[in-house]
């Protein structure tokens, strides 16, 4: 039996709705299929009051084994270091997660604010909100650097707003079943299988992309979402072109520019007030472009291509 424990800090709830959609597996066959023993969820623990606090005490004494500590949401650590602006079970959230941390066999945070601190995390930053173990791009966050898990692990990193739900349920499957070895973590600790690949990776709309035969309205059906909608997708790590969501869809084939969710920069505070698309162009090419893309070059095949663009790419045949 694998005893889990899900905490919530400074969240909205989105990945936790997100993980209660999984479907491969789901949350019934992690239980009965994979020996996950659910030991408290916000959503879905019986226990209140004294009796979360003393199965919280329970962990962290070694009464009760904890496998996997699940963590969605951001370390709040103000007023001024304290963590005061975010009590549970009748002290400071930050104060449990350290402990927790300490005795767990592997840390996973869910979703972008417990991986890099998300929205709360933005400048200003009155929460004092950070990741488990980065703040953004800057490695460190509420853990430390240096943080391992007791098996050995940094805090295993699934971003997103919200993470894919079989993202979560497959990768506690991998912890589960001892085939964690076989996940090679990136320099964000986020598990390959899920984050190597760019967003763009089995676009319906890849080859509007090549001709760069664009359109300007959200929700059409054919056109690059990318020159004049800021879509995100060529810079963006994310299988959400290859894993659908709701095994349906995803934003780019609904006709929603990616908004680079799994990114550590996310939400993109050089946009425009308001906005959460980059739509600036210079030159008429992209302010942002995909890495190691050199603008100039980039500018004059934008050019060629239009002017080669064929009359089928601009063709409504791609279903969404």
């Amino acid at each position: 039996m694998i005893n889990l424990l899900w905490l919530q800090g400074g969240a909205c709830s989105g990945n936790t709705i997100s993980f209660l959609n999984a479907e491969e597996p789901n949350i019934c066959d992690l239980i009965t299929d994979f020996g996950i023993n659910v030991l408290w969820h916000p959503s879905l623990g019986f226990e209140l009051g004294t009796n979360v606090q003393q199965l919280l005490k329970d962990c962290i004494s070694g009464k009760i084994h904890l496998d996997i500590l699940v963590y969605e949401g951001t370390i709040i650590n103000a007023p001024n270091g304290t963590g005061e602006w975010n009590r549970f079970a009748d002290r400071p959230m930050k104060d449990w997660v350290k402990e927790l941390s300490e005795v767990a066999g592997f840390v996973v945070a869910v979703g972008d604010c417990a991986t890099y601190g998300g929205i709360p995390a933005m400048s200003p930053n009155p929460s004092e909100s950070e990741g488990l173990q980065f703040l953004k791009r800057k490695k460190g966050g509420f853990l430390g650097e240096d943080f391992k898990s007791k098996a050995g692990y940094p805090v295993i990193n699934i971003p997103g707003c919200p993470a894919h739900p079989d993202w979560i349920s497959q990768i506690l499957v991998a912890v589960a079943t001892g085939r964690l070895d076989d996940i090679t973590l990136d320099e964000f600790h986020r598990p390959e299988t899920f984050f190597k690949s760019f967003t763009q990776t089995g676009c319906t709309r890849n080859v509007h992309f090549a001709y760069k035969a664009s359109t300007s309205d959200f929700g059409q059906r054919q056109g690059c979402l990318f020159y004049d909608l800021g879509c995100r997708g060529p810079m963006t790590h994310s299988s959400c072109n290859r894993i659908l969501w709701n095994r349906v869809s995803s934003k780019t084939r609904a006709g929603m520019p990616c908004l680079g969710c799994t990114e550590p920069e996310f939400p993109f505070h050089d946009l425009a007030p308001g906005t959460v698309f980059n739509t600036q162009t210079v030159m008429g090419v992209p302010k942002e472009l995909p890495t190691g893309v050199n603008r100039k070059d980039y500018a004059l095949l934008s050019i060629v291509a239009k002017d080669s663009t064929p009359a089928w790419a601009e063709e409504d045949f791609f279903t969404v």
